[in-house]
C-alpha cells in the first residue's frame, strides 16, 4: 500500500425516499429558525410553494432566480433577498445551479445551509464553488461553502426529464473519472469513484427504458453521491478546466457540456494515466474508458457535439488559449495542438481518439 492523505469531509447526509419530511427538524437542528428557500425560476411554483407549506413558520422567504455557472449578480441580488427575509440559513432545491447559488451565498454570510438535490449534479457533496463574472468562470475550494445538510430524497428525482437525468449523470461520472488520476489520489477515494461510476452506468440504461424505476433512480442518486464525495476530497484536472471555460465564457451548459467532453478528456489523458483508465473501464464493464464512456453516452442519446450545444467555430482556439492560460494540473502535459484536435473532435461529435505510448 503506498501511503496518502485522507481528509474526510464534515457534512451529515440523509439518504432514502420521502426524506424530505424531516426538512423542518435539521433546521432546527442547526439552530436556525428563518429559512430562504432557493430554487431555479422553473421550481419556483411547483417545488417552492410546496416547501413552504410543509415548513410554515421556518419559511423566512424565497429567492427563484439561481442560475447556470452561479453568476455573481444572481448572488449578490440573492444576498439582498437574505438580509430582508433576516434569514439564519438557506434550503436550496434543484441541481447545480441552485446548489451552486447556496454556496455562493455561505461564502459571503456564512449561513448554514440544507440541500435538496434533484439532478445528479454531485456538487452538494464538495467545498468547490465555481462563479462567473463578465465571461469568466473561477473556481476556489474551501469548506466555507460545504453543505452542513444533504437531504437526498429518491422522490425529488423521479419526475427528472430523461434528458437531464442523462447530462447530469454523466457529469457527475466526470467527478469520478478525474478523481481517479488526480494529483492527490488515494485508495480510499478510488474505491468511492469506481462505486460511483459503476452505480451510475448501470442506473442510467435503466432509466432509459423505464425512466421512473424507483430502484434505478436510487442507485443513480447513490452514484452520484460518490462521485461527488469523489471531486469532493481531490483535485480537478483537464476535463473540468476545459468545462468551466466553456461554461463561463461561452454560457454553454453545464451538464451537456461535462458530457460532451468527457470521452475525450479521457482520451487526452489515457496514456498518461493507464490504471486509472483500466480501473474506469472496469467499473463502468467497458473495454477502454474513454470509448465506453462515449459509447454509453450514445446509446442513451446524450448530447455528443459542442457545436450542437452552441459553441461558435471560433470559440475553440479561444478556449484553447484560456485553458493554458491558467491551467489546473493534468497526467498528461497541456499541448495546443492536442487541445486544439480534442475540441474539435467535440465540436463535431466525433468518436474520441487515444494516442497510445507515451503522451
Amino acid at each position: 500500500m503506498q501511503p496518502f492523505s485522507y481528509t474526510a469531509l464534515p457534512a451529515k447526509v440523509v439518504f432514502g425516499f420521502g426524506t424530505i419530511a424531516g426538512l423542518g427538524d435539521e433546521i432546527r437542528a442547526l439552530g436556525a429558525r428563518r429559512a430562504l428557500l432557493l430554487s431555479t425560476p422553473g421550481r419556483a411554483a411547483a417545488a417552492l410553494d410546496d416547501l413552504k407549506l410543509k415548513l410554515g413558520d421556518l419559511a423566512a422567504g424565497s429567492f427563484s432566480e439561481a442560475a447556470m455557472h452561479t453568476p455573481v449578480a444572481v448572488t449578490e441580488r440573492a444576498l439582498q433577498a437574505v438580509a430582508a427575509a433576516d434569514a439564519d440559513c438557506v434550503v436550496a432545491l434543484g441541481g447545480g445551479s441552485t446548489i451552486g447559488l447556496a454556496k455562493a451565498i455561505a461564502l459571503r454570510t456564512d449561513l448554514p445551509q440544507i440541500v435538496l438535490p434533484t439532478t445528479y449534479a454531485g456538487s452538494e457533496a464538495t467545498p468547490v464553488l465555481g462563479e462567473t463574472r463578465d465571461g469568466v468562470k473561477t473556481t476556489q475550494r474551501t469548506l466555507k461553502v460545504l453543505p452542513e445538510v444533504i437531504l437526498y430524497d429518491v422522490e425529488l428525482t423521479l419526475d427528472l426529464p430523461l434528458g437531464v437525468s442523462v447530462a447530469s449523470g454523466l457529469n457527475a461520472m466526470a467527478h469520478a473519472a478525474e478523481g481517479l488520476y488526480a494529483r492527490d489520489a488515494n485508495p480510499i477515494v478510488a474505491r468511492i469513484a469506481e462505486d460511483g461510476l459503476t452505480a451510475l452506468a448501470r442506473a442510467l440504461p435503466r432509466l432509459a427504458a423505464a425512466p421512473r424505476d424507483r430502484e434505478a433512480r436510487s442507485d443513480a442518486l447513490y452514484g452520484a453521491w460518490a462521485c461527488g464525495m469523489t471531486l469532493g476530497a481531490v483535485g480537478m484536472a483537464l476535463h473540468h478546466k476545459l468545462c468551466h471555460v466553456l461554461g463561463g465564457t461561452f454560457g454553454l451548459p453545464h451538464a451537456e457540456t461535462h458530457a460532451v467532453v468527457l470521452p475525450h478528456a479521457l482520451a487526452y489523458n489515457a496514456a498518461a494515466a493507464p490504471q486509472a483508465m483500466a480501473r474506469m473501464a472496469q467499473a463502468i464493464g467497458a473495454a477502454e474508458a474513454p470509448a465506453g464512456v462515449y459509447e454509453l453516452a450514445t446509446s442513451l442519446g446524450a448530447p455528443r457535439s459542442l457545436a450542437a450545444l452552441g459553441l461558435p467555430p471560433e470559440g475553440i482556439a479561444q478556449a484553447v488559449a484560456l485553458t493554458l492560460a491558467d491551467p489546473y494540473w493534468n497526467p498528461a502535459p497541456l499541448d495546443a495542438a492536442r487541445l486544439r484536435a480534442l475540441l474539435e473532435d467535440a465540436y463535431e461529435g466525433r468518436p474520441p481518439r487515444v494516442a497510445h505510448g507515451r503522451p
